[in-house]
């Protein structure tokens, strides 16, 4: 190394092969599908959510377990799995969290129908809540008490 280090153009090849080298593994090498395959590939890239990123596709996500689903997703197109197929194994295997769009069965009524039973139940709070100030403030006025109102206000304007 002490070597090396007395030659700079040498430190500075091997510093540069270090770099390039660094580089070159960051940038993957784009999955390239045939063309027949190519529209389902990227409708299923954009179903699937990324496990890692949680907020990203994996066709947007650059972590290595999306990469991997990737490459799953372009194996079993080429083998012939039916789109429903794909997801269907991704969901039993991943979970339904995988995907974008989860499936409408009684795990997740919930999260399907949550908010619109949590609107209607605003609502009807609302609703409630009018009509109860409706009905206080439509009472009459007993005699005795418009006689002490209408006192005050004369008081008031003199």
């Amino acid at each position: 190394i002490n070597s090396i280090m007395k030659h700079p153009n040498i430190y500075s090849i091997c510093c540069l092969l270090l770099f390039s080298i660094a580089v070159s593994t960051l940038i993957a090498e784009p999955i390239t599908v045939a063309p027949e395959y190519e529209d389902r590939y990227q409708s299923l890239l954009n179903e699937l959510r990324c496990l890692v990123c949680q907020n990203q596709t994996i066709a947007e996500s650059d972590a290595d377990l999306a990469k991997d689903l990737r490459l799953e997703v372009k194996k079993m197109l080429e083998q012939g799995t039916t789109d429903s197929e794909i997801i269907d194994f991704m969901a039993n295997r991943y979970g339904d969290f995988v995907l974008y769009k989860p499936l409408v069965k009684p795990k997740t009524y919930l999260l399907w129908f949550g908010p619109f039973l949590i609107l209607a139940l605003v609502l009807l709070f609302l609703l409630f809540a009018i009509k109860k100030q409706k009905i206080t403030s439509n009472k009459n006025l007993t005699d005795e008490e418009q006689l002490k109102l209408n006192s005050i206000l004369d008081k008031t304007e003199d």
